[in-house]
């Protein structure tokens, strides 16, 4: 059935839709986010930004701080240890035109971990009490948190970290179905999710293995959450959030993208890319994203998908990769990869 709730709402910001692409470092830049956008995410967050401004004079971290062209809300996610330097990056942020402020504790990566932040924090509630008190006072605009449901399977304290959250004024709570030790292993769990929802009034969101439309639905039924946040399963495949929404919206699936928008949707992403990062950078990191849309076409089995990846990789150009582009849409048949093998026929 179709969920028929009132939609979700940060501070004054009233959401579209129940579909929010997740903050994921290196993936989540502004020509990602706007594709995302475009394909019907009610909301995107940013990559994680570190706290310490004086990291932010870096080619990566003025990128990740780069929102120009964007509709609002701009959601900005901070990411460190230290309650001062989090509340100042928060301020300076908003300052910067950020609409909301996202705190990480939810990333798993050793190299924040092991600097007492992302969701190394769960291990220290006095010290998340501390923090998001310090960030919510800093800033007039709403702040929102990722987190994971706890530190390990014996720290399962998600419960309470949300009504820490709830107590000093966050606005929303994204929730990852995983404690940091499984990182991205095994299957998220939901009834840690379902929990937290029961436990605040806040605006819970659902993340973790969101990887459908009909999983989507079966999560917020299942967790009675407000939205669902997607990362992994938007990488290769954007129209995911179109549709989900219409799955939320009518109990029922919507076509999926015909070969001609596929080609024009990787066109224009990689154009993106390149404008974004200039050719020299742009053209290698479409090598990324062009691994994931292989990854996603069923029209390839796992070897196809190897050759592809290889030729697109040595291409150096970005009109070399957007005559790969054509020839990959122009294939007859999932076995005329000829050209795939001896380079581009079209260049």
């Amino acid at each position: 059935m179709p969920d028929s709730r009132p939609m979700p709402k940060i501070g004054p910001y009233s959401l579209p839709n129940r579909v929010i692409l997740a903050p994921m470092a290196g993936v989540t830049d502004r020509p990602f986010r706007q594709l995302c956008r475009g394909l019907g995410a009610g909301l995107v967050v940013g990559e994680m930004v570190t706290s310490d401004p004086a990291l932010w004079h870096t080619r990566k971290s003025r990128q990740r701080m780069d929102h120009r062209g964007e509709p609002g809300p701009r959601a900005v996610q901070i990411a460190g240890g230290d309650a001062a330097m989090l509340a100042e990056a928060a301020r300076l942020n908003a300052e910067r035109g950020a609409q909301i402020i996202d705190i990480n504790m939810g990333c798993p990566a050793k190299k924040v971990c092991n600097k007492a932040a992302g969701s190394a924090l769960l291990r220290d509630e006095a010290l998340v009490a501390e923090i998001l008190d310090a960030v919510v006072t800093a800033v007039e605009v709403p702040v929102t948190l990722k987190i994971r449901t706890g530190w390990c399977a014996d720290s399962n304290n998600g419960v309470r970290v949300a009504r820490l959250a709830e107590e000093a004024g966050i606005q929303a709570l994204a929730v990852h179905g995983r404690h940091r030790q499984q990182r991205y292993q095994g299957e998220a769990e939901y009834d840690t999710i379902a929990a937290i929802k029961q436990a605040v009034r806040i605006p819970v969101f659902a993340n973790g293995d969101i990887d459908s439309p009909r999983k989507a639905a079966d999560v917020l039924d299942y967790t009675g959450a407000d939205a669902v946040m997607v990362g992994r399963g938007a990488q290769g495949y954007p129209w995911i959030f179109r549709e989900i929404d219409h799955y939320l919206c009518h109990g029922y699936g919507c076509p999926p993208p015909d070969m001609n928008e596929r080609a024009s949707v990787l066109r224009g992403h990689l154009h993106a890319l390149h404008d974004f990062y200039g050719d020299f950078m742009g053209v290698r990191i479409a090598r990324k994203h062009l691994g994931w849309y292989i990854a996603a076409d069923n029209r390839f089995d796992p070897v196809r998908q190897r050759i592809l990846r290889a030729a697109f990789n040595a291409l150096m150009q970005p009109n070399e990769q957007y005559a790969f582009i054509d020839d990959l849409f122009s294939l007859e048949s999932e076995a005329d990869l000829s050209w795939a093998t001896n380079g581009i026929s079209a260049a």
